[in-house]
């Protein structure tokens, strides 16, 4: 059996934050959704998610400073992020913000297959503790 994840979402847009709930809660895992950064951040430093998926057109916060704050901290960089944004990845890369290491990116409108193999995947390349 696999193991429940606990699954990170800062999302601000309600119907998303439901869906992605829906989804990975079907396949046991248990989602914890934000929709302000604040809020989000908060959640990251005090339950350590198995991953995050992060929104990066936050109301009070831009994604890409959480993700560079969670990066920055010890107790935080490990934690896979993979960034779900209706903004194009290239465009992003083009203003100097990339993934890192095992990270990912994925544009929205998703397909959920993709969603899912690619939560997967990143966390396939985690040691278990």
């Amino acid at each position: 059996m696999k193991k429940q994840l606990q699954i990170l979402s800062i999302e601000d847009d309600a119907e998303m934050r439901g869906l992605i709930q829906l989804i990975f809660e079907r396949l046991g895992h248990r989602v914890i959704g934000a929709k302000r950064g604040d809020f989000g951040l908060e959640f990251i430093r005090s339950l350590k998610p198995d991953v995050l998926l992060l929104d990066l057109m936050l109301p009070d916060i831009n994604g890409w400073e959480i993700y560079e704050q969670m990066k920055a901290d010890a107790e935080l960089d490990a934690i896979p992020i993979i960034i779900v944004s209706a903004r194009s990845q290239a465009r992003d890369a083009a203003a100097g913000h990339k993934v890192q290491g095992n990270d990912r990116y994925v544009e929205k409108p998703f397909d959920v297959q993709k969603l899912v193999d690619i939560v997967n995947q990143v966390l396939a390349t985690i040691p278990v503790s």
